[in-house]
């Protein structure tokens, strides 16, 4: 698989392409444990973290011209597939679609399900956000026999059935977290000063860590090569410093380990490179208890989730990059009608959606050979000095100590 870098994208975003609202809705349905933070959508919390263990269909009857949507999302335990799935089911309700809202546990067996139960259902069109990119063939075999259209949502599926791919530009994530570290510790005015960094990657199950991991890399690879940055622990290649499930607690084990093996005498860490802020949360628990060093060390995120925009104001982490997912859940609103409707599906829809984006047809394949026509919204860097940012987009609000909340 190949990336093509966008260059349209390697700026920080202007703030104007955070500022999109997202549409009101109410019921949803959903098959998983409770969240552990809200969703900041209106009437996110009862739309993602309903009483009910089984998969429902919406109550809201589709309008004329509508239809059912199967909306599969991985999983609860992280607050942004809180976020996810309750835009999507906001925006498709509002539009006058019925639809059928599960999370299926990071439990690629019960996604499989899940979809297969869709299906059977009589769904219309089906956007997924795939627990692992290579596990579904046997639910999209089914949904190819039926003609269904399928939407690759956030992570690629590895598979033909595949009809399009709505994300943000993954490999412009990473570039943005390295290209940060890059600045934050002047690298290019080094000179014979050395800065020590470690690394930590995301789920190998999820196509997108690769990616984020790749634009990180070769945004600091230069100065891993003149020396101004070293990776004391020696760990580096993907395999060695990935993250199964984006758990916290096992980045925080292995941070600990490294910690305790590499830091323990003294020496100082000056970077760690997270590719999320569930991962992120863990190092920076770590950082903060069992490194001996004094010193500020500068730690990146994805996400925006609470709890590490919480540690921005403290100060413990540096900055995240911001991926606005109900701009996502528009642009693939926005898609499926297209979709449904029989139109022509390429560039010309940008202008509809309101939300900068670009449309992709070289840098995205379902298989060898196969390029899957992507949409790639833009990033944001989100640091304590324009955390102000968050609250414009009505999706956030900030408190008198300085905290951000979902809005509700």
């Amino acid at each position: 698989m190949k990336r093509k870098l966008l260059g349209a994208f390697l700026s920080t975003a202007m703030v104007a392409s955070l500022v999109v609202g997202c549409g009101g809705g109410n019921d949803s349905a959903a098959t998983d444990a409770p969240a552990e933070t809200e969703t900041p959508a209106e009437d996110a919390a009862e739309d993602a973290t309903p009483a009910e263990d089984t998969a429902t269909e919406g109550a809201e009857a589709p309008a004329a011209g509508g239809g059912k949507i199967g909306i599969s999302m991985p999983t609860q335990s992280l607050e942004r597939w809180n976020r996810d799935g309750a835009y999507l089911d906001e925006q498709f309700k509002a539009a006058g679609f019925e639809t059928i809202l599960t999370y299926s546990d990071d439990k690629t067996e019960q996604q499989v399900n899940d979809i297969q139960n869709m299906l059977a259902d009589g769904v219309d069109m089906l956007v997924i956000a795939a627990i692992d990119g290579n596990a579904l063939n046997t639910a999209l075999e089914g949904a190819a026999e039926q003609n269904i259209p399928v939407i690759s949502y956030d992570r690629l599926i590895l598979n033909d059935a595949a009809s399009y791919y709505v994300s943000f530009d993954n490999y412009t994530v990473g570039q943005l977290q390295g290209e940060y570290i890059v600045e934050a510790l002047d690298l290019a005015n080094a000179g014979d000063k050395t800065y020590n960094i470690e690394i930590t990657a995301g789920d190998p199950a999820d196509n997108n860590a690769t990616y984020f991991y790749q634009g990180a890399i070769d945004a600091i690879q230069p100065y891993l090569d003149n020396g101004a940055l070293n990776i004391v622990s020696g760990q580096k290649d993907f395999d060695a410093v990935a993250t199964p499930g984006w758990k916290t607690d096992t980045a925080l084990a292995r941070a600990q380990n490294v910690l305790s093996s590499y830091y323990a005498d003294g020496t100082q860490l000056d970077a760690w490179l997270c590719s999320n802020d569930s991962t992120a949360l863990g190092v920076t628990q770590a950082v903060t208890s069992d490194y001996a060093g004094s010193n500020t060390v500068v730690i990146t995120g994805q996400d925006g989730d609470e709890a590490n925009l919480k540690n921005i104001v403290d100060g413990v982490q540096t900055m995240t990059v911001y991926k606005n997912v109900s701009n996502e859940s528009i642009v693939t609103l926005a898609l499926a009608k297209a979709i449904l409707a029989g139109e022509t599906i390429d560039e010309s829809l940008i202008p509809s959606f309101g939300i900068e984006c670009a449309f992709d047809t070289e840098s995205y394949e379902t298989s060898a050979g196969n390029k899957c026509p992507s949409f790639l919204l833009v990033p944001n860097v989100i640091t304590k000095d324009n955390l102000q940012d968050l609250v414009d987009t009505g999706l956030y609000t900030m408190g008198d100590d300085g905290y951000l909340s979902a809005a509700n």
